[in-house]
C-alpha cells in the first residue's frame, strides 16, 4: 500500500478553523504539487480530506472527486487517521490530504516507530510505502517534496 500524506497548502488565518481558505500562494502550491502528483498516481487512487475549506481546496486541485472525512479534521488522532485510511491494508493508494501534528505524529510513528511530532511544511508531501518482504512487514520513504522543490 502507498500512503502519500499531503499537508494542506498555506491558508488564511482566521478564528473560523474549519472555514479557513487558501491564499494566493496556497493556491499555486497546490496547484503544482498536484500537477507533479497527476502524473505520478496509478489510475485508481484513493483521495480524501477533511472537513476543513483548506484541505479540500487543495484536495481540488488534484480531483474533482475525493471523499471528506471528519476523521482527518484538525486536531485528529493518529488511530483514528491510520483506521480512516484502512493502514496497512487498502488495496489502493491512498492520498490524504490533512494538517498538521497528525501528519508529523503519523511519519514519525510509521517511518521510525517513534511518538515523535515531526515537521511538514505546508503543501508537502510525504510518498510512504508498506510492503511486506520475507515475513517482515517494511515502511519506507519513497519520497519527501516541498512546494519549494517545484517551482521554477
Amino acid at each position: 500500500m502507498d500512503l502519500i500524506l499531503w499537508r494542506h497548502a498555506e491558508a488564511e488565518d482566521g478564528a473560523d478553523d474549519l472555514a479557513r481558505a487558501l491564499t494566493r500562494r496556497g493556491q499555486q502550491h497546490a496547484s503544482r504539487m498536484a500537477s507533479w502528483l497527476r502524473d505520478r498516481l496509478p489510475d485508481n487512487y484513493v483521495l480524501l480530506a477533511s472537513e476543513a475549506k483548506r484541505s479540500q481546496q487543495t484536495a481540488a486541485y488534484l480531483a474533482k472527486s475525493y471523499t471528506v472525512l471528519p476523521e482527518l479534521n484538525p486536531g485528529a488522532a493518529v488511530e483514528e487517521v491510520l483506521e480512516a485510511v484502512a493502514w496497512p491494508h487498502a488495496d489502493k493508494t491512498v492520498v490524504l490530504v490533512g494538517h498538521q501534528p497528525y501528519i508529523g505524529w503519523l511519519a514519525a510513528r510509521l517511518l521510525a516507530e517513534q511518538q515523535q511530532m515531526w515537521s511538514v511544511k505546508k503543501g508537502s508531501v510525504w510518498w510512504l510505502n508498506h510492503r511486506e518482504r520475507h515475513g517482515y512487514e517494511q515502511v519506507r520513504l519513497k519520497l519527501m517534496l516541498t512546494p519549494g522543490m517545484l517551482e521554477p
